[in-house]
């Protein structure tokens, strides 16, 4: 067995209203005025509230400390720039999340952590982060790591079930997972609509859980079926490429309708494995790639604003935050449970590139 037995967050500091945000992107994309409309349009709908860089230059309008101050911002961060610059703001932000993650076991050791799960899509170096958070926490220098790079939004689920599996054989296993994503290094300025859509959503955060192959008193998740399809229909609906001048996203307005065409097969595959129906399920955790996303999700399934309203609340603070978003999501799911939720499901999705759905139902003990 497996379980959640903690979930940490953390973000940068720079907190950006999605304004100001459409503002920096008017400028820095040289848009005339029909194009300027149609960025601001997308970004009135977005369901963005703020977001979260580790650049400072996204509120600003001058005097930028990334980005080149002339006009059209050239030259531009290179691949090598943008990287540097990953390894530099990703390893306290991670330690940030470990730290909110494991604050809530009183008195824990953190040399006690039998396992490191480091999940990246937007930067890699090597020596990596796994080894920088080693030292940076003090963990056991024997501790055995694992690193899940580029696999994008739905990664946390795979970190998961590695996670899962390393419990199962472990009865002593304490496993660490960290998704930390600086998806705002990326920013490509070229007037695209998969740019317009990528700048309109993504943002930088980091979560941590901790899982063990034994409960503790108070809040548990209990990992009980996983499920993963592939939909290749909607292969080159999103896609995310290394260019010259970073981290390349390829995002179709197709993709909400890729996930409504699979969304319903994979829900019934995933709850055939433990014999439950939709009416079983009491919770959901969806990741919130997008507003048109978690909609197309509710008229599928049948649900109400009401009961995904974790990850609209997500959504409007954080934006999408690729792979760490969807436990953001259970985090502020978990903060309004109780013992009246013990043995209650919480059926969870996340989706990315190729075009992967990821499905998770996880059992709420509280005790």
């Amino acid at each position: 067995m497996s379980f959640i037995t903690a979930i940490g967050t953390a973000n940068p500091v720079n907190k950006v209203s999605q304004s100001l945000l459409a503002d920096f992107m008017v400028r820095a994309m040289q848009l005339d005025d029909e194009q300027t409309r149609k960025l601001r349009a997308i970004f009135r709908v977005s369901g963005i509230d703020t977001r979260y860089s580790v650049i400072d230059d996204y509120g600003k309008k001058e005097d930028f400390s990334f980005y080149n101050n002339s006009v059209d911002m050239e030259p531009f961060p290179s691949t090598r720039l943008r990287l540097e610059l990953f390894r530099e703001k990703s390893v306290a932000l991670s330690v940030a999340a470990v730290v909110s993650c494991l604050e809530k076991i009183s008195s824990f050791d953190k040399k006690s952590i039998t396992h490191l799960v480091v999940v990246s899509c937007t930067g890699m170096y090597a020596p990596g982060l796994d080894i920088d958070l080693v030292k940076s926490l003090h963990l056991s220098s024997n501790i055995q790591r694992l690193c899940i790079n580029f696999m994008g939004c739905y990664a946390a689920f795979n970190a998961i079930k590695i996670a899962d599996t390393y419990c199962q054989s472990d009865p002593n296993a304490k496993v660490l997972v960290v998704c930390t994503e600086l998806c705002s290094i990326h920013f490509q300025k070229e007037y695209s609509e998969d740019n317009l859509l990528a700048n309109a959503l993504f943002a930088d955060g980091s979560a941590a859980l901790l899982i063990e192959s034994a409960s503790r008193k108070g809040l548990n998740l209990k990992p009980v079926s996983f499920f993963c399809d592939l939909a290749p229909e909607g292969e080159q609906d999103m896609a995310w490429t290394v260019g010259d001048l970073g981290f390349e996203m390829r995002l179709s307005a197709y993709v909400p309708d890729v996930i409504r065409d699979g969304i319903a097969k994979l829900t019934n595959l995933l709850l055939q494995k433990i014999s439950s129906q939709l009416s079983d399920i009491s919770y959901y955790a969806i990741h919130p790639g997008g507003k048109k996303i978690l909609e197309v999700i509710e008229a599928e399934l049948g649900l109400t604003k009401e009961q995904n309203k974790a990850s609209y609340e997500v959504l409007k603070n954080f934006g999408n935050m690729s792979s760490p978003t969807v436990l953001f999501v259970l985090n502020e799911l978990s903060r309004k449970l109780n013992g009246v939720d013990d043995r209650k499901k919480i059926l969870s999705f996340a989706f990315g590139p190729g075009l992967t759905l990821e499905s998770m139902v996880l059992e709420i003990q509280n005790h």
